[in-house]
């Protein structure tokens, strides 16, 4: 009898050789299209195949290195505006490439990410691409180095997109973008129209990208000679919440301050809302700006000045990158540049 699609038990290749009358291993050989097979054994095999309504695991199919080669997006938070655009460039490329693209969204876990790199190991995935900032610590360059290693010893590649690089000679592709660079532009504006006084809504203490971000901060303040006050250094997550969170408890202290430098423009949205909240105009009491460019920040009111990075083209390099790199070979470091958008968001400091 014919088994339908519907049936609660599913045919399987063995039920597909026997109909066939030949081997498990003859209906792999027919369906991979690798080896010689003669056209009387390949009739058999596809006449039982459509009869059963067989389907080949596409996981086995993979270990097999048979099917659509897959690469593997693994980040975060999937609901960040900024990644949604990287991961975007990533699928783009990789379908443009011939390849299918998993996105794996691990929420911080990191015994989840080092489950999902080794399944796409055992896969033969062409590539697993990891993006986002984290805490450099001793622990995560070890973790790190072995995926690479691990990787790279079933002919993948690991792509780190915007976490820190590990120690010289890992098989792996960093790429970067100036985060440190971009803050140290977009602050020294903020200084150029005349503030002094310069809140900074930043993200965690121990994250690299936030840090990167930190640093540029601090040094356009250093390199016009001014020392910025810890006080308007606060610390929170990269999150609308917490810049309205933050902002408000800025207020709350009556912090001094002419301007706010947000880490992301989702913080600085948060921000946005909580001086709308206490009667307060942008840019006419308070300056603000944030980081990113993701696509609502010009749709603010008033919209936002920002760090312009270029997330889906880091995506798009990610995947050609990984792809035309020799089987084995040491690390390399690809670095994206960065610019600050300006809009409507900052302006010259109220008189007093």
């Amino acid at each position: 009898m014919t088994r339908k699609s519907g049936d609660a038990s599913r045919s399987t290749i063995r039920d597909v050789a026997a109909r066939a009358g030949v081997s498990a291993s003859t209906v792999s050989r027919v369906l991979g299209g690798v080896y010689p097979v003669s056209a009387a054994t390949r009739g058999r095999v596809m006449r039982a195949v459509r009869e059963l309504d067989y389907v080949a695991d596409a996981r086995a199919k993979a270990v097999a290195g048979v099917g659509t080669p897959t690469l593997a997006f693994v980040l975060e938070d999937i609901t960040g505006p900024s990644f949604a655009h990287m991961a975007h460039g990533v699928e783009r490329e990789a379908t443009r490439l011939g390849h299918l693209c998993l996105v794996c969204s691990t929420e911080g876990d990191v015994q989840h990410e080092l489950e999902f790199v080794e399944m796409m190991r055992a896969q033969r995935a062409a590539a697993v691409i990891l993006v986002g900032g984290t805490a450099d610590t001793p622990e995560y360059r070890e973790r790190t180095h072995r995926m690479a290693d691990s990787l790279a010893s079933a002919g993948s590649r690991l792509v780190l997109c915007g976490r820190p690089p590990l120690d010289p000679g890992a098989p792996v592709t960093v790429i970067e973008y100036d985060n440190e660079g971009g803050a140290y532009t977009l602050v020294s504006h903020v200084l150029t129209q005349g503030h002094r006084r310069v809140l900074f809504l930043g993200g965690r203490a121990d994250h690299t990208t936030a840090l990167g971000r930190e640093r540029g901060y601090l040094a356009a303040h250093r390199a016009r000679g001014l020392t910025p006050d810890p006080a308007l250094l606060l610390h929170g997550d990269f999150t609308r919440d917490a810049g309205h969170r933050l902002m408000r408890q800025a207020l709350k202290d009556d912090l001094d301050f002419t301007a706010v430098v947000a880490a992301t423009d989702m913080v600085a949205a948060g921000a946005l809302t909580a001086l709308h909240e206490a009667g307060l105009t942008v840019p006419g009491d308070v300056s603000l700006a944030g980081y990113d460019d993701i696509p609502f920040a010009r749709d603010l009111h008033p919209a936002l000045t920002t760090v312009h990075v270029p997330y889906e083209e880091l995506g798009r390099l990610a995947v050609r990158t990984a792809l035309d790199h020799t089987p084995g070979a040491p690390d390399e470091h690809l670095l994206l540049g960065t610019h600050v958008v300006v809009r409507d968001s900052v302006g010259a400091p109220p008189s007093r």
